[in-house]
This record gives C-alpha cells, sequence and structure tokens, in this order.
C-alpha cells in the first residue's frame, strides 16, 4: 500500500489540518506524533527506506526501542500538511536501545523530525506504560485560551483543573484526572521533557505555561477531542472573567460529585476543595 493511501496516514493528516483551521499552529508552532502499529507497518513495509541514517534522539525511551512513529517535521507549517504530507511529515524507525531514529519516508526535502521529538518520545514511553500500550497519541498546540490562563491564574494542577471543571458539565468527564501544568521552560529540551513526563504519569494533559498544551490518548479523535474540550472550556473562562472576575454562581464540588457517580468517573478530592 501507498504511505499516503493507509488510513492511519489520513488520519493524521485530517487532524493536523483541524488544528490548523482551529488557529492553534500560526507560522510553524505545534507537532504532533503517533506510534504506529505493528499491522500498520506491515501494510506499507514495501515503502519504507531501512537504510538510511541513525541519529541521536537526545534522551533514552527503550521502552519504545523499535517502534515505528509517523511524526511532524522541524519547522514545518500545519497549514500545510494536506498539501504537502511527503515534505512535512516522516515515519521514523527507533534502534534497538531506543536511543536514535533513522527517518524511512517523509521529509523529502532533507530535513529532520520536530524539535520536540524528546519530549513527545519521553512522554509516548510514559504513556504507553500507564495505558497498558492504548495510548498512542501526543499532540502539542498553541491553543491561545489555555495559554492566556497562564499569565493570570496561579501555575498549579488544583487551580487549573478546577476552574477548568467549572466551566463546562463535559470536562470532569473528558478529563477526570484533571490537568497538571509545567511552568515555562524553554521548548524542545531535556529539561521540558523530564517535566512534562513526570505530570504525564498522572494526567492526560499537561499545559505548558505561557507556551500551550500537551495531550496524550488512545487514537486521533480521542487526543484531538481532549485538546478541543480543555480549550473550549479556558474560552470560556477566559469569557467569564472578562465580564466579572468573580462568578454569581458556579458547578460547585457536591455538583461535581454528583456528576462523577451518574457518570461512573472518579474525581479526585484534592480538586473538589472549597474555595
Amino acid at each position: 500500500m501507498r504511505i499516503l493511501d493507509a488510513e492511519f496516514v489520513q488520519g493524521f493528516i485530517r487532524m493536523a489540518n483541524d488544528g490548523w483551521e482551529q488557529g492553534w499552529h500560526e507560522r510553524n508552532g505545534g507537532n504532533l506524533t503517533y506510534r504506529i502499529k505493528k499491522e500498520e507497518v506491515e501494510s506499507v513495509a514495501e515503502n519504507l527506506n531501512r537504510n538510511g541514517e541513525w541519529k541521536a534522539i537526545g534522551t533514552s525511551v527503550p521502552k519504545l526501542a523499535g517502534e515505528y512513529f509517523l511524526v511532524t517535521g522541524s519547522g514545518k507549517y500545519f497549514r500545510n500538511i494536506i498539501v504537502k504530507p511527503e515534505d512535512s511529515l516522516a515515519v521514523i524507525e527507533l534502534d534497538d536501545r531506543g536511543e536514535s531514529y533513522r527517518i524511512c519516508w517523509g521529509l523529502v526535502n532533507g530535513d529532520r523530525p520536530t524539535s520536540e521529538l524528546p519530549s513527545h518520545l519521553m512522554n509516548h514511553e510514559v504513556k504507553m506504560i500507564a495505558s497498558s500500550r492504548k495510548h498512542r497519541v501526543i499532540y502539542h498546540a498553541h491553543t491561545t485560551n489555555v495559554i492566556a490562563l497562564t499569565f493570570v491564574l496561579p501555575l498549579e494542577d488544583k487551580v487549573f483543573t478546577r476552574e477548568l471543571w467549572e466551566m463546562a458539565t463535559e470536562c470532569p468527564v473528558v478529563f477526570p484526572d484533571g490537568v497538571g501544568v509545567v511552568p515555562w521552560i524553554v521548548p524542545g529540551g531535556r529539561d521540558i521533557a523530564v517535566a512534562t513526563s513526570e505530570l504525564m504519569k498522572k494526567y492526560d494533559v499537561a499545559i505548558w505555561a505561557h507556551h500551550g498544551m500537551f495531550c496524550s490518548g488512545e487514537d486521533f479523535d480521542i487526543t484531538f477531542g481532549l485538546m478541543h474540550t480543555v480549550e473550549k472550556s479556558a474560552e470560556i473562562l477566559v469569557k467569564t472573567l472578562s465580564m466579572r472576575p468573580d462568578k454569581l454562581q458556579t458547578i460547585t464540588p457536591q455538583n461535581l460529585r454528583d456528576l462523577a457517580k451518574d457518570f461512573k468517573v472518579m474525581l479526585p478530592e484534592e480538586f473538589l476543595y472549597d474555595k
């Protein structure tokens, strides 16, 4: 099968374009990676080049040794993925130690995978273990309203989780574990990768202060839907705060407990505090 005809590639391209249309990917902002299933690799195997040069990842992810990923390229614009996928994307293979990668397809103009590759792969490893191999998608985008909130709310998990849960009834159901918050760190390096991977042991969402959001999920729909829900909740909160700083009414801790009971989700009590 041609790589561009594969369903997982088409799903990847659609998700990337959906993010562009939301306004989350100015210029070359954001990145997306997908851990490819074994049967999907086999379906396109004849079109993979396994003779490429091995290059250091910049971190070690031994649990991902031998895995294949579909990734966005460094400096690539999300708006171009749908029209120039072979220039914008790559299939990479990790070596048998999880320390190096090689490009097996794509990035036809000689570019390299996303500069956030260490963050993505470290978090793929964490989420693969935590989810018993179910999670396959890691998505980073510059979500406008979430970024705005990082300038006015305390950079604390419990504050962001509680405020976002209160803004829309579906939120505690969509992300019942809450969200984590990473203080501002220079992007693209090991420090932000380590800080994020620690939070992702507990959460599926990490907010990067003054930068954006980082989400993990089982497939493209779940992961995009997770980010979309968090960002919409943030938009409601931004609008609420712009109208008046104190709410006249809200969803209370007991309301949230009742919601959790009916929807059969567990909400950590640490986020159900009295303000």
